[in-house]
């Protein structure tokens, strides 16, 4: 079969013949039709993620239908949970969690060997396609936005990076609340397009001083951390909760610890999430028929320009490629 791994080449990702996966006991083969980048994967193309392992398959987002496994599950179309041992403790993940597609072979291939405890129906509104963009970021978006950040109706939610994968679920999960939903971005087009998702008002974090026009909000859902987290700090309300699942502009050079403490305010760390929170996640999705952005598709031998369209700053909601 054909599968996109990590190699010691000059272009580190290459489509490559590989070996199909043969299952046994509860191992489920999954015949991949969509699988979706996220900047986990880009990362492992620059060489700048920790552990990586030479011919894995990337990959942590897919569709499918399952060929061969147990019976209840032979036949039907289905998404994957990407967590590998999260483990008991539904507050942290355990020593030795990883997530799927390094080191363990992702979904960036045609099939994909998997245990029958990580699947889950596909949600019935969604495309393969949409449905391959769910996996990953929809769960670290719900347990960023709803289980720590307590987005819910009466609350103002500040979702920033208006344009990512995350976020952009973080958006729908926070209006589905019930919350007043507000947004950064540093394009005032991504503002205006996020509007259509019941997004009250977006602020340009390029225009130095965009946070005293934005007031005061009960929850921050960040990926950025940076520099930024000290305006953050001025914009919180006494008790709020800052929510950060990334760290895509580095440390900060300082924090105001005065305001932090006299705010009483919460900086909570939070990545993907727990088995049931992926179930949660799932059954969220199905009730209020939220439906993930797709950039754009492209067929698997088209995958270069697909990395490629992801590092582009003008992309906008997911990538996914079609096997």
């Amino acid at each position: 079969m054909k599968g996109i791994t990590i190699t010691q080449e000059s272009e580190p990702i290459q489509l490559t013949d590989i070996d199909k996966p043969e299952v046994s006991g509860d191992e489920c083969l999954v015949k991949i039709s969509s699988a979706a980048l996220n900047r986990r994967d880009q990362w492992i193309r620059e060489g700048m993620y920790p552990g990586i392992q030479f011919g894995t398959v990337l990959g942590s987002d897919g569709c499918g239908v399952v060929e061969d496994g147990p019976a209840e599950w032979k036949g039907k179309t289905v998404i994957i949970n990407p967590n590998v041992n999260w483990g008991d403790n539904p507050e942290v993940q355990s020593s030795d969690y990883s997530v799927l597609g390094m080191p363990t072979n992702g979904t960036l291939a045609e099939y994909i060997k998997v245990p029958a405890h990580r699947l889950q129906e596909k949600p019935a509104h969604l495309s393969d396609e949409e449905a391959a963009a769910l996996p990953l970021a929809g769960l670290t978006a719900f347990r960023a936005t709803i289980k720590k950040g307590g987005a819910n109706a009466g609350k103002r939610v500040l979702v920033t990076g208006a344009g990512g994968g995350v976020s952009q679920f973080a958006i729908a999960f926070a209006v589905t609340s019930g919350a007043e939903v507000y947004v950064t971005s540093g394009s005032d087009e991504k503002i205006e397009r996020v509007k259509e998702m019941g997004v009250k008002e977006g602020f340009n974090y390029k225009e130095e001083k965009w946070f005293k026009e934005a007031g005061q909000f009960d929850t921050i859902i960040d990926s950025a951390g940076g520099n930024q987290l000290n305006n953050y700090l001025k914009i919180i309300k006494p008790a709020g909760r800052i929510v950060m699942y990334g760290s895509t502009t580095g440390y900060p050079e300082k924090v105001d610890v005065f305001r932090l403490f006299w705010s009483q305010a919460q900086i909570m760390g939070s990545t993907m999430g727990s088995d049931d929170e992926f179930v949660e996640m799932r059954q969220w999705v199905n009730k209020h028929k939220i439906k993930p952005t797709v950039d754009q598709l492209y067929e698997v031998d088209a995958y270069l320009a697909a990395f490629d369209r992801f590092k582009a700053p003008d992309h906008f909601g997911k990538i996914v490629i079609s096997f």
